[in-house]
């Protein structure tokens, strides 16, 4: 608009100053309501941005049974269609009480949460109290922005408690772990200064929401990212039906095809490109439909190179996962394998969600641990939550061969998960046994056993025989008199303070005689 008042400044001569009142009139019947508009515009997009206070209490891992103390946060958000707030699901996570502010406002109001994706650090919150989106203009979605393109972030970041505005540019799109899931999604990088606090913030190109912050890189200078709309999208659309099922995933295990030698021994022409596959994990979308040694070569019609990706826009490339995860939950994917030199078209019903066929659990949410306890032996399912344990610096500092299992470990059956005795609770039934921790346990009186819930059958179904025997890894033993046990069993929990002895998914199972998966998210 300013070029255009330059240029008609630029154009008027003196044979023209007698059409200025009829230009003036033009202008400001014109002009002058557009600007208006855009103020108009700019208040709403300010009036949408709400800041979210939030009191989260996260479960003990290593004493399963208890708490963290409570922790206070705060984060942002914006309102879109519905009376809804989008937001990080890290925001909402393990939370006990949500509080939310607009704007401009003192009054804080309670907030509940609608639905949560962890894997795509997502969250939809509302407040039931209407006059908290009174005059309130929903923000709407956008498309996936360019790179180089100019956006705008708005947010309650650290270092005051007004809302902060500032701007940057995208400098990279490619699929990237999610901090919040370790999860490898599509991810925006832009430039623009984010601290804590912008998490949840949405981010504008125009009037539009492009994408919601979500993390920043430390150590170095204005690097943060996140989450683009597509995967926004894809969340919504998810709930579409009033339900949330995930990010869905193949269970492919593959391997880059960029050496000339590979490619001849799977017999793949000199144009053909793709990836070897090398595992199909038990249970997968893809078990008994793609075989170890198929080569993938495109994946709905798409194109996969040597290196596994795709090209998603002109020029751009991400990873390949991107074609399985813009698919729903139950949907179909089409995929072009080499067998044996021939090509040949698979379909792949895409009916489970990414991270449910890991052996050792990424890092999970709004759960309470589970556990058993068995004569003072805890016995708990290896999680990321488990490893955590060990501080910030858990990868180096936590048992190399749990985070060995958590790296490399893959489920030879479908359900299986790493049971590990995590310690002891001395008592003289398990003298002898005190320093034992951190094993894996594999087997029962000699029964081979796949997860928590087989262990607890191996020991309850067993009644008749007086001597329990578990079984590292390793070949360890360790072995217990069942009727001493018994007998101790009351007084050991009392002593040290534990309300049961296994988790309460456990006891609502055991109360139900059913098996029970415990939840990835």
């Amino acid at each position: 608009m300013k070029k255009c008042f330059r240029y008609l400044r630029f154009c008027i001569s003196e044979a023209h100053l007698l059409k200025i009142g009829a230009l003036v009139f033009v202008i400001g019947a014109t002009v002058l309501p557009m600007l208006a508009a855009a103020s108009a515009q700019n208040n709403d997009i300010r009036d949408s941005v709400v800041k979210i206070y939030s009191v989260q209490i996260e479960p003990y891992y290593y004493d399963p049974w208890s708490l963290n103390r409570p922790t206070f946060s705060s984060g942002s958000g914006c309102v879109i269609d519905g009376q809804r707030i989008l937001t990080n699901a890290h925001i909402v996570s393990d939370h006990s009480f949500l509080q939310v502010r607009r704007h401009g406002d003192a009054a804080k109001y309670t907030a509940r949460v609608i639905a949560v994706s962890h894997a795509a650090d997502l969250a939809l919150i509302t407040v039931d109290d209407a006059t908290f989106f009174k005059d309130v203009v929903p923000l709407r979605l956008g498309d996936l922005p360019e790179v180089q393109q100019e956006v705008t972030v708005y947010g309650f970041p650290e270092g005051g408690d007004t809302l902060s505005i500032t701007k940057g540019v995208i400098s990279r799109i490619e699929h990237d772990a999610y901090a919040h899931s370790s999860i490898e999604l599509l991810a925006v990088q832009i430039d623009a200064a984010i601290n804590s606090g912008n998490s949840g913030g949405p981010v504008l190109v125009g009037n539009r929401v492009s994408g919601v912050v979500m993390q920043y890189l430390e150590d170095s200078e204005n690097i943060g990212y996140m989450v683009p709309t597509p995967v926004i999208k894809h969340f919504l659309a998810d709930l579409t039906d009033g339900r949330h099922d995930g990010i869905p995933e193949d269970g492919i295990v593959i391997q880059s095809m960029e050496n000339e030698s590979l490619k001849k021994m799977y017999r793949m022409q000199r144009r053909q490109t793709g990836v070897l596959v090398l595992n199909v994990l038990p249970g997968a979308p893809a078990e008994g439909v793609v075989k170890p040694g198929d080569v993938i070569l495109s994946i709905d019609g798409q194109p996969v190179a040597d290196d596994g990706t795709i090209e998603f826009r002109s020029r751009e490339r991400t990873s390949s996962a991107y074609l399985v995860q813009r698919h729903q939950i139950g949907q179909k994917m089409e995929l072009e394998v080499l067998r044996r030199g021939r090509p040949k078209k698979l379909n792949v019903n895409l009916n489970r969600a990414v991270g449910t066929l890991d052996l050792v659990a990424r890092e999970r949410y709004d759960v309470r641990p589970t556990y058993f306890i068995y004569g003072g032996l805890i016995f708990v399912p290896l999680t990321q939550n488990y490893l955590m344990s060990w501080g910030q610096d858990w990868y180096n500092s936590a048992p190399k061969n749990l985070v060995a299992l958590y790296q490399y470990g893959q489920p030879d059956v479908q359900g299986e998960e790493a049971v590990i005795l995590s310690k002891v609770l001395p008592a003289e039934v398990n003298s002898g046994y005190h320093e034992f921790r951190d094993l894996r346990i594999v087997s029962v009186n000699g029964r081979q056993i796949r997860n928590l819930q087989e262990l607890i059958r191996a020991v309850e179904q067993s009644k008749k025989k007086p001597i329990i025997t578990f079984q590292s890894e390793l070949g360890l033993k360790i072995v217990l008199d069942r009727a001493r046990v018994e007998s101790v069993k009351a007084s050991i929990l009392q002593t040290y303070s534990v309300p049961a002895d296994r988790s309460d998914n456990l006891l609502k199972t055991a109360s139900q005689g059913q098996p029970v998966t415990p939840g990835r998210e």
